[in-house]
């Protein structure tokens, strides 16, 4: 191998074509547009379909996107049963316990089944039957 006969790995190097730069270019006067035409004049906006009424605006808008809303990762009482008697849950607790993956805006308890341990429960809401379970279990849910 000598020095006059390297070439870089193929692939490597690639020369972006220069559009419209003169005849001789070979890319040049229509640039590889064609002749005329829409598309050769200029851009038209996303969603365009040639004049016709466009889906975005053909199908109905429907609902109703509060931007206040927020969505809370959902524990049943039935979960916090995993924990020891007397532990005091918290979300740090749960997320190491692996029972949330992602704590949203916030954790809510739900009153789904049945809490047989004395627990300190700590979050962001309660609906009034897991409150009740939880006091009537010996223990207590606060709201952070």
């Amino acid at each position: 191998m000598k020095l006059n006969e390297l070439q870089p790995a193929e692939g490597s190097r690639f020369k972006r074509l220069r559009k419209g730069r003169g005849l001789s270019s070979g890319h040049g006067f229509t640039s590889g547009r064609g002749t005329k035409g829409q598309k050769a004049h200029g851009k038209t906006r996303l969603g365009f379909e040639g004049g016709q009424m466009p889906l975005y605006r053909q199908k109905p808008k429907r609902g109703f996107t509060s931007m206040n809303h927020k969505d809370y990762a959902l524990i049943s009482l039935t979960t916090l049963n995993r924990f020891d008697d007397g532990a005091e849950v918290t979300p740090a607790t749960l997320k190491e316990a692996g029972i949330v993956k992602n704590e949203k805006s916030g954790i809510k308890v739900l009153g789904n089944g049945q809490l047989t341990k004395k627990l300190t429960v700590k979050a962001h809401q309660f609906s009034a039957s897991a409150k009740a379970a939880i006091e009537a279990a010996g223990g207590t849910a606060e709201v952070i």
